[in-house]
């Protein structure tokens, strides 16, 4: 079996579409997923290769994503690869001016939906024969430390560690790894903001470094080729000279 299904959310810009471009060099056939038909149609076609498809879908919803497994396993028989990327963030608030709407907004597009694509690709890599695959989780280096006013954020992020490590000893008895990539600054539409000044944990703002997406894909793309004997379990990729390190 030499075909590799690689499944990708939030994959009509950014990070997703770049992991994307790196895996189709690579030799996966890709299934892009997001919320909008135009975009990832658009990416589909820029691909390398052959054989991929664009399926659109909101992945905080069940229905939805249980129809975009279905046509996974209908077209390809199998899953080798979930890259669990879709995520928003919130309003830069305190917490006691968001609104209940606002947090299940964001909980379900970063928590909620990559437990629902997670529990879909654990089932189909448990029967699909060979059976065994990888999931990758973005955790973000929010998974670590906060950024002012980002409370749901946050709070997603970290529990995305939790899913990873829950994944990751639940999988060994199907040949299931699961393994986290914390991305910090990678140059994309999400971060443009840095580039004109960002607010700090000290209330002041300042423009913050930022890193080529492409070595996002890079790093993903080492991940997702380790044989299924290992598994890269937490790899940090960050803009060298960002303000991690001592955030907070």
């Amino acid at each position: 079996m030499n075909q590799k299904i690689a499944l990708i959310t939030g994959a009509g810009s950014g990070v997703g579409l770049a992991c994307a471009r790196r895996l189709a060099k690579d030799g996966f056939t890709l299934v892009l997923t997001g919320r909008q038909q135009d975009k990832i149609d658009a990416a589909c076609a820029a691909l390398d290769g052959q054989g991929h498809i664009a399926v659109a879908a909101d992945v905080g919803v069940e229905a939805e994503v249980d129809a975009l497994f279905e046509r996974v396993e209908t077209t390809f028989g199998r899953l080798d690869l979930l890259f669990n990327n879709a995520g928003r963030n919130g309003p830069a608030v305190e917490v006691d001016g968001l609104s209940v709407a606002e947090w299940n907004d964001i909980v379900a597009t970063n928590l909620t939906g990559s437990f629902l694509c997670a529990r879909a690709a654990f089932a189909l890599m448990k029967r699909q024969s060979p059976k065994g695959g990888r999931i990758i989780n973005n955790g973000s280096i929010s998974a670590h430390v906060p950024r002012p006013l980002s409370v749901p954020y946050t709070a997603t992020k970290h529990a995305i560690t939790g899913l990873t490590r829950a994944l990751s000893l639940d999988g060994r008895a199907h040949d299931i790894a699961c393994g986290q990539i914390d991305i910090g600054n990678a140059a994309s539409e999400m971060t443009e903001r840095m580039a004109d000044g960002i607010l700090q944990p000290n209330g002041s703002r300042m423009s913050e470094p930022r890193m080529d997406v492409n070595d996002v894909a890079e790093t993903l793309s080492y991940m997702a080729k380790l044989s299924l004997d290992s598994n890269a379990m937490f790899v940090t990729v960050m803009a060298t000279k960002m303000p991690f390190v001592g955030r907070g």
